[in-house]
């Protein structure tokens, strides 16, 4: 099990390339199974997540290779609907293959889905939009099983569930005659797998808006070639670093329109920012200012940043208090950058946070992938040495993450202990 050491205080310096979307791109495998053919998609990061759902690609019948960022994938012989548990309970996004198989067998059998530890995230969402489309779905010894010709519908989500929202697209694409999504997620992720699917025909209107229309067809365009989007989230945990280290540093490959909301509070932290088409520079300010945040559904604060917004304002001059609407239970981490010193404490959803003058290094341990880069960025910013353990959930959601630091100047060793 790899370790990272950090030697932290180091000011940020350079550029980083932005790796393409985890969030885009699993969805977007996972609707390759929809329409039998050969895929060839672009920009796709390597990560423990894109290649556990390539796995899951492989048991369903397709063809999956991946170098240097480029990904084929050819389903033309997908055979099995099946995604089995010992896949699933290791990521949750696993979940998003529901739709597709339904769309394609008019079956599906899927683990109900793991993946970060914290707290239940349920499917109910997911399985109602089945449920409205006419699958019959039923829970057998872990499995949800779904099955059915699906017809056309109208779907309404208490809350904009991005998992949900995808599943609800990939299984009516197919479905005979109209589907009317209403209160749909919005974020760029579903704008790129309704691309992605317009790309092979299917007919679908209302992209970023909350009302989705779906107008089933059968017939599909046998493959096609698709650039992922960049990671939204990747980026936004790089500028969080430099407003809480200091120090100048250019975001490439990068859409600024995705992280509008996040610039702003970056600004207002005392954080100077400016960007182009694809490219962000930040420079850090050495007056971090306490700025409070509350997650929401794009285009909100991104619960995903929640965390790393956390580390920053440990050492923030006052107070501020951190709200996340999106899961009322991520904050596992906070008992991780108490051990740097922080003062955070908790009141249900809510965090308060009083600055401290500086962290201090020390050994931690990641709980999920967002806490993981919290923690990154604390012994990043801490005085003196730090080790962070199980970062195997980092390597989930960020491509070659330590690499990319130690291009920025920073002092980050991955060391791998040979224990499990």
């Amino acid at each position: 099990m790899d370790k990272l050491f950090v030697n932290g205080g180091i000011p940020l310096s350079g550029s980083v390339e932005i790796s393409g979307a985890k969030n885009a791109v699993l969805p977007i495998m996972a609707a390759t199974v929809i329409s039998p053919g050969e895929y060839i998609l672009r920009n796709v990061p390597n990560l423990r997540d894109t290649r556990t759902m390539a796995r899951l690609l492989e048991i369903i019948g397709a063809k999956v290779s991946h170098s240097k960022n480029i990904m084929e994938i050819d389903t033309r012989s997908c055979d099995n609907p099946v995604a089995p548990y010992e896949l699933v309970k290791t990521m949750r996004a696993s979940f998003d293959i529901l739709g597709a198989l339904i769309s394609r067998f008019d079956y599906a059998e899927v683990s109900l889905p793991g993946g970060c530890a914290w707290g239940p995230r349920p499917v109910n969402f997911h399985l109602d939009a089945l449920r409205k489309l006419g699958a019959k779905v039923d829970l057998n010894r872990g499995n949800i099983i779904a099955s059915g010709k699906l017809v056309g519908t109208d779907i309404k989500f208490e809350f904009p569930s991005v998992g949900a929202t995808k599943n609800a697209i990939t299984a009516s694409v197919k479905a005979k005659g109209k589907t009317v999504i209403s209160n749909a997620a919005r974020e760029p992720e579903i704008d790129s797998l309704i691309d992605f699917l317009q790309l092979l025909g299917a007919d679908i209107h209302g992209k970023g808006t909350r009302v989705i229309t779906v107008n089933g067809k059968k017939d599909f365009v046998p493959g096609c070639e698709f650039t992922i989007i960049p990671d939204r989230i990747e980026a936004g945990t790089f500028l969080i670093a430099a407003g809480m280290i200091g120090g100048n540093i250019t975001l490439e490959n990068v859409n600024p329109g995705h992280l509008a909301e996040v610039i702003a509070k970056l600004r207002a932290t005392g954080a100077t920012i400016n960007y182009t088409n694809d490219s962000i520079h930040i420079t850090g300010s050495k007056k971090l200012k306490p700025i409070d945040i509350t997650t929401a559904p794009y285009p909100g604060f991104p619960t995903d940043l929640q965390a790393q917004w956390m580390a920053m304002m440990t050492i923030a001059k006052g107070n501020c208090a951190i709200v996340d609407e999106i899961y009322h239970d991520r904050f596992t981490h906070i008992a991780e950058l108490t051990r740097f010193g922080a003062q955070i404490s908790l009141t249900s959803n809510r965090a308060q946070v009083t600055g401290v003058s500086a962290l201090k290094g020390a050994p931690v341990m990641s709980t999920d992938i967002r806490a993981s880069a919290s923690l990154l960025i604390g012994a990043l910013a801490a005085e003196g040495k730090s080790e962070i353990s199980r970062v195997y959930h980092i390597d989930r959601g960020y491509e070659k993450i330590e690499e990319k630091f130690i291009g920025l100047g920073c002092d980050v060793t991955r060391v791998n202990e040979g224990y499990k």
